[in-house]
């Protein structure tokens, strides 16, 4: 897996300097970082070369806090060739009639990843916006990454096969980047006849990629033995307070790209480590909630951070006009505690 960049309009965050153009060779992209091991921080958090490696130059050159610029937001190369953009918008606890503004502004702000699933209820309100803004098709349908996910109670081979035909209805596309098992249920395990399903999907061009969310090791072992294929990606719950260094590092060591959802643990990690985060923010002069995602970024894991408001959109794709320095770094991996801040993927299903 590597990290290659796609360039996003995004209004500028007058807090937050953007990193220098390279002088001696503007146009050229920046050279791919493998994701198996967390993105070397700036020791002196100075300005570094463009071509030292591929976060190095995920801004535009500096222009005036009012004048628009481009915010270069990575891609994440998955197993299978697929090019996912590290940052996206997440649509849980949002209804369907509010969703559709919501995506729409998204859109408006530069993001080119919205992450649905069908349990959120939601799907018609992503779709409208999707067709409103052109997003369901054409050029601008190829610029966007969709993912969706299965409803827990529709694991199985049949019955996932009919909940993906209204899936993709109420969404309005042709297909959907990614397909996801939501959650393992090993107290009803479905998952290896529902994977099969998904791979019909796949070979018949309605889904591009497959992937799972929550799984343990135990879980994704079980899969491969059963299928014999590991899902591109594993989205879990994952932030400073809840690190699940175990299952990163499985999910690594066999090609499989890592999403957070909760980066934040909903809010509640921005207080973290008495001030640590907040000091950190202070330093370079962007909020709590932009030192914690640029801290995942440099981890090379993928995030999906929620928000309604378009201002804070905005900041949370604006994570590339500073680098956290070693020292930093380490003081928000050594937030990592004992305590998840949603559900147990031994025990619960989100029917």
């Amino acid at each position: 897996m590597t990290i290659d960049n796609v360039s996003t309009p995004c209004a500028a965050n007058a807090t937050t300097p953007a990193a220098p153009a390279n002088p001696a060779n503007p146009a050229t992209p920046s050279t791919s970082v493998n994701v198996n091991s967390p993105i070397p921080a700036n020791p002196a958090n100075a300005a570094i070369p463009a071509n030292a490696n591929s976060l190095n130059h995920l801004t535009s050159a500096p222009q005036s806090s009012s004048a628009p610029r481009t915010i270069h937001v990575p891609q994440i190369t998955l197993a299978d060739g697929h090019l996912i953009p590290q940052i996206g918008l997440g649509v849980l606890r949002i209804d369907d009639e509010g969703v559709t503004p919501v995506v729409e502004s998204a859109l408006e702000q530069g993001y080119r990843h919205i992450d649905g699933a069908a349990g959120y209820e939601n799907e018609g309100g992503v779709g409208r916006a999707l067709a409103a803004t052109g997003f369901n098709t054409g050029k601008a349908r190829k610029s966007l990454w969709l993912t969706t996910k299965l409803k827990d109670s529709e694991q199985g081979y049949d019955s996932a096969l009919r909940a993906f035909d209204r899936q993709q209805a109420l969404l309005q596309v042709d297909y959907v980047d990614m397909y996801m098992l939501h959650w393992p249920t090993p107290f009803d395990w479905r998952s290896g006849e529902t994977w099969k399903a998904f791979v019909r999907l796949r070979e018949e061009g309605r889904v591009r990629t497959l992937g799972v969310c929550n799984f343990l090791p135990e879980h994704l072992e079980r899969l491969h033995e059963e299928t014999g294929e590991w899902p591109t990606v594993n989205q879990i719950e994952l932030h400073p307070t809840w690190q699940q260094r175990e299952v990163t590092a499985f999910c690594r060591a066999h090609g499989i790209a890592v999403e957070a959802y909760s980066p934040m643990a909903r809010g509640a990690d921005l207080d973290a480590g008495d001030g640590v985060v907040e000091r950190i923010a202070g330093a370079h002069g962007v909020s709590a909630a932009q030192a914690i995602l640029r801290w995942h970024v440099e981890n090379g894991t993928i995030i999906i951070p929620k928000s309604v408001h378009a201002e804070r959109q905005r900041e949370n794709l604006d994570l590339f006009g500073f680098v956290l320095d070693p020292a930093e770094h380490a003081a928000m991996d050594a937030l990592d505690g004992p305590t998840r801040a949603g559900h147990d993927p031994m025990t619960f299903t989100y029917a």
